[in-house]
């Protein structure tokens, strides 16, 4: 979403009216009011015709509605906030003239249970339980304190469904009077701007204990509430049970924008924290842009992922944990040239070092490990080390601790600017019990080619096979690369993966060379004529709603130009 300029005074205006001083340094105590009972004061407006902003009717029959002031709305701690969550169902709608809603405080859906007895007690046992949040297509949330997050609580659900060309975006109040100044006020990659998101479902996570398996369609656990990231205080919230088709609700054509800040509990949030949420919530084009710690990352249960973007994350783009077991389809991972850890950080089994050998083998044996499966990913990671790295060097994709992955139709490419820094910039490194795994065909690598000056890292399987050798065999491919490669046919015609303006398509793979010579690897496994997330001969699911990949709809300089990938 591109901003109009020239307007910068009505942020400051609106938060003026509510005693606030606006920006990012505003940090406004969380309230302990509960929307449930009468919390209006006499300033709080009378619904009219001419106020847009969102509203509900608390308990006492009272419509409790932002602020208007002629573009925006703002919503004081006591319309929602920590501890004063949102109880029941609300929409937030669409703004006329580029209008923004603005939270001083954090939106919590539905309230949080940390016993099987509350949940019951409370009638929430899945997602549709509990109150619903829906955004209209084309609205902005813009957060004001970088200690302000959004969770949307086992039970509720969120419905958050943009278009191509009206997407749904999420950011920060910094991020809002940057895009209006005449000159931007942040940088294009600034961090922290606010917490970010967590939904949380009912779904299955090794962190509880269960009985049956998923083969046998009786898993069933009891009291699996598990701490979800930020729980502390008011803040807090728990994730998990035993229902994988959860729902959490819907989001399409989303970007989160400039969010990791450090919450209540310290932790240092995610784009989107997924907490074991359940395959029937749809997720289909999300954008993670700029954030300080991982894009998605998935904390048990069994969420799909369809068209997915992740650039300038400086932790993982996308991180697995704790038995998720969804797919990802189409997904497209663009580091920072001087920033970004791993690609790919995938974890089996909670708390791995601390469990026996045997009580791996259980978890393993009932399934519920993590088991993803990802179809169609272009990774671009550069060769920033640690003394650029905000927390570990560029690197591609690591699999460990009991999971079974599948990876299919793919590129891991770090060849643009590889100066090979300190080995760490590698494609591919599989640890402990995931190489038996490997071993054994329950990690399966297909129809990929890596590009990348250190190939792999770690150690070799069980059976004294090599990482690189275990891939080979499996019918993937790694290119000769060195530093500062370009696998564009723009200055190397002996290794052409990639075309288009900016380079991000795949070339055909019947048209691509690696090694001056048509690839070995196997042909795509899903019939298509190219690998990787997107290709000059199908429809760009990126164009249109994406932010700060194509011209028209990027970060700009000072002076007023696209600030361009820094591989173009």
């Amino acid at each position: 979403m591109r901003l109009t300029k020239p307007v910068l005074s009505s942020i400051a205006m609106a938060l003026l009216l509510t005693g606030c001083s606006g920006g990012s340094s505003v940090n406004i105590a969380p309230s302990t009011i509960d929307n449930s009972v009468d919390n209006s004061t006499s300033t709080n407006p009378t619904v009219t015709t001419t106020n847009p902003c969102a509203s509900y009717v608390n308990t006492a029959g009272q419509m409790i509605q932002g602020e208007f002031n002629s573009q925006d709305c703002t919503y004081p701690p006591s319309f929602v906030d920590a501890g004063n969550n949102l109880l029941v169902d609300m929409l937030i709608p669409a703004l006329d003239a580029e209008g923004v809603h603005i939270f001083q405080g954090s939106l919590f859906v539905g309230k949080t249970f940390d016993t099987d007895e509350a949940l019951q007690t409370a009638g929430i046992q899945k997602g549709g339980d509990g109150p619903s949040l829906t955004i209209e297509a084309g609205t902005t949330l813009a957060f004001t304190s970088n200690s302000d997050f959004l969770i949307v609580n086992r039970g509720s659900q969120i419905f958050a469904v943009g278009t191509e060309t009206a997407p749904i975006t999420f950011t920060s109040v910094s991020d809002i009077e940057s895009t209006r100044a005449a000159a931007p006020s942040i940088a294009f990659d600034a961090v922290q701007q606010w917490g970010g998101m967590v939904i949380i479902g009912f779904g299955v996570t090794n962190k509880c204990a269960y009985t049956g398996s998923i083969a046998t369609d009786d898993l069933a656990t009891s009291d699996c509430h598990v701490d979800a990231e930020g729980a502390a205080g008011l803040d807090e919230s728990q994730y998990g049970g035993a229902n994988n088709d959860d729902s959490s609700g819907r989001l399409e054509y989303v970007v989160v924008k400039h969010p990791g800040a450090q919450v209540a509990n310290g932790d240092e949030l995610n784009g989107i924290s997924f907490g074991a949420v359940g395959r029937n919530t749809i997720v289909e084009n999300l954008e993670v842009y700029s954030t300080f710690d991982d894009g998605i990352e998935m904390f048990g249960g069994a969420v799909n992922f369809k068209n997915y973007v992740a650039l300038y994350v400086r932790d993982d783009a996308i991180d697995i944990d704790v038995g998720w077991s969804g797919t990802i389809t189409n997904a497209l991972v663009i580091q920072s040239e001087t920033d970004g850890n791993h690609c790919i950080e995938a974890d089996g089994i909670g708390s791995f070092s601390s469990q026996t050998g045997s009580e791996i083998e259980a978890i393993i044996a009932q399934g519920i490990n993590s088991r993803p499966t990802i179809n169609n990913l272009t990774c671009i990671t550069s060769a920033n080390s640690a003394a650029t790295a905000t927390h570990d060097p560029g690197a591609g994709w690591r699999f460990r601790e009991g999971i079974f992955a599948t990876v299919n139709d793919s590129m891991m490419i770090a060849a643009f600017s590889n100066d090979d820094i300190d080995s760490t910039n590698y494609c591919l490194r599989i640890d402990n019990r995931s190489q038996q795994a490997a071993q054994d065909g329950d990690l399966a690598l297909n129809s990929v080619i890596f590009s990348c000056v250190d190939k792999t890292r770690g150690n070799a399987l069980p059976n004294g096979t090599s990482t690189e050798d275990f891939a080979i065999a499996s019918g993937n491919q790694f290119a000769t690369t060195v530093a500062n490669d370009d696998v564009t046919a723009n200055s190397n015609t002996a290794l052409v993966l990639l075309e288009g303006t900016p380079s991000i398509y795949s070339v055909d793979f019947a048209s691509m060379i690696v090694d001056g010579v048509s690839p070995t690897s196997d042909t795509p496994q899903s019939g298509a004529s190219f690998i990787g997330a997107l290709s000059l001969g199908e429809s760009d699911w990126t164009a249109g709603w994406t932010y700060g990949i194509h011209a028209g709809a990027r970060a700009v300089d000072a002076d007023g130009n696209d600030i361009s990938l820094w591989f173009e």
